[in-house]
């Protein structure tokens, strides 16, 4: 990128689309595009058509022929997108309704007259993927995924960055309603006879525990149904955790619903709304055949899993959520080598207990550093409510609601307003928003002292020493000293409990 002012190019993250995956599912045929960070991929595009190539698919093994001329259009359409945007980088896959269908092979070799490279992926490989797509969002998980799709419902139990035992049951979104037309207890004692079939291993049980990743719409719209129900902060339910207890009770009262009541709330979509109730029946037995720790929604899951797989290792090894926010954050001013030169000269507000990883640890600091130097280039009036929304609205991975709502008190402490809101303390505890408020506070002052240079952070420290918090600038740098920074001391030490103390001079230990 060239600055027209000072005749300079300075390198910008790209936000091409460059790389696309094409889903020939049973209920829909999606086409995503990609752009952005490797690790941490953002949507650039998202069409779809609903077919429905699964529909007859039980009762004739075919592929209906107005299903196949509808998915061909919409493939058709996605080909000369895909071309005209210069996408190179497709991975073109079928899954269960092709994979069953006698007349399958004939449909993929029509999509490969379109110039589509179309992979038929046997249901162990649909099912490992859609873990894969976990394993990428959720560093470090483990349990079992649950991928529900209009065909099939793939289960794969996932742990210490591997998925193994992966299984595809007839159990799709399509099929369940055949099901259940036999009968509530039918129903029960065929999803069961399904799930008992499914093995994970000698002793997976007993070694690993876990919750049930949900991954598919049919989940999605469940955990928005939760959302809407309890006025949750958050709107994207990626992420979003249930109780088995809580889990089991919103399943018996969405397996009562009718699609025309649930299609009603915001939130559903009115082609997710058909298959809930049933998915619903469906996972209060899943419930109780595997016993999970809990459920969890993954919005990665089959297309994003493609992906992670071809990743080189060091690559997936990377921290997803500082990918992602460090693309976000680079054309607004905000750079990792910077950030990190931030963390550590406000790393004396920084508690024994946030140094131990995890959400509460430098990676999410880092982020919420990163945030705050793009935060400050907004205009002073939509900063606060612009950057608190980047918090808690914009889909993240690696991170979870606790650790939004972290990022959400440090944005606030760095435009002054470090008190935690109703929202954030149904997220997170009052004491772990304290101190990310801290946090904020102290990104507040590093900027203002003077505007968050290089040169500023070098010849000045913040240190705190017993009760008191000190700001120490070299002499050379007294004109720093300005009202505005000893307000933001002001402002910092007494939300630390401390006594701010400004001092100038040659040397500081």
């Amino acid at each position: 990128m060239i600055n027209k002012f000072s005749g300079r190019s300075r390198a910008l993250p790209s936000d091409r689309p460059d790389r696309a995956v094409i889903d020939i599912g049973s209920s829909t045929v999606r086409m995503v595009v990609y752009a952005g960070s490797r690790r941490a991929p953002f949507v650039w595009l998202n069409e779809k058509v609903t077919a429905k190539l699964g529909r007859d698919l039980a009762a004739t093994g075919r592929l209906p022929e107005k299903a196949i001329e509808l998915a061909l259009m919409g493939l058709a359409r996605f080909a000369v997108i895909l071309r005209d945007l210069d996408v190179a980088d497709v991975q073109c896959v079928a899954t269960a309704a092709v994979r069953d269908a006698r007349n399958g092979g004939e449909f993929l070799e029509r999509v490969r007259a379109l110039g589509l490279s179309p992979r038929l992926l046997t249901g162990e490989e649909e099912a490992n993927y859609s873990a894969m797509g976990v394993i990428g969002a959720f560093p470090g998980a483990a349990g079992v995924v649950a991928d529900l799709g209009g065909g099939s419902l793939e289960l794969v139990a996932i742990g210490q960055g591997r998925c193994h035992h992966g299984v595809s049951l007839p159990l799709g979104t399509l099929r369940l309603p055949a099901l259940r037309e036999q009968g509530d207890a039918a129903f029960r004692e065929a999803v069961a006879r399904e799930l008992a079939g499914v093995d994970f291993g000698a002793g997976w049980a007993s070694q690993q525990s876990g919750p049930l990743y949900l991954v598919g719409g049919t989940w999605r719209a469940l955990a928005s149904f939760a959302i809407h129900g309890k006025k949750y902060p958050l709107s994207d339910p990626h992420a979003f955790r249930l109780a088995n207890a809580d889990a089991l009770k919103l399943a018996e009262q969405l397996a009562a619903m009718t699609p025309e009541q649930l299609a009603a709330i915001d939130g559903i979509p009115a082609s997710r709304a058909g298959g809930l109730p049933d998915a619903s029946a469906m996972l209060q037995v899943m419930l109780a055949a595997l016993e999970p720790d809990g459920l969890v929604i993954s919005a990665w899951g089959l297309r994003e899993g493609l992906l992670f797989d071809k990743l080189e290792p060091a690559a997936r090894e990377q921290d997803p959520l500082l990918a992602a926010v460090s693309h976000f954050t680079a054309p607004r001013g905000a750079s990792l080598s910077g950030a990190t030169m931030m963390a550590g000269w406000t790393s004396s507000v920084v508690s024994p207990l946030s140094s131990g990883g995890g959400n509460g640890g430098e990676q999410l600091r880092l982020a919420a550093i990163l945030l705050a130097k793009a935060q400050a280039r907004l205009e002073p009036n939509m900063r606060l409510r612009h950057s608190f929304d980047w918090a808690m609205d914009k889909r993240w991975i690696g991170i979870d609601h606790r650790g939004r709502a972290l990022l959400g008190a440090a944005l606030r402490g760095a435009c002054g307003r470090p008190e935690p809101t109703a929202d954030l303390l149904r997220l997170a505890s009052d004491a772990d928003l304290r101190e990310a408020a801290g946090w904020g506070l102290a990104f507040r002052l590093c900027r203002r002292i003077g505007a968050g240079s290089r040169a500023s952070m070098l010849t000045s420290r913040l240190l705190r020493e017993e009760d008191r918090l000190v700001l120490w600038l070299d002499e050379s740098r007294a004109a720093l000293a300005s009202e505005h920074v000893t307000a933001d001391l002001k402002a910092l030490a007494d939300w630390l409990g401390c006594t701010p103390e400004l001092r100038i001079g040659t040397r500081v230990s």
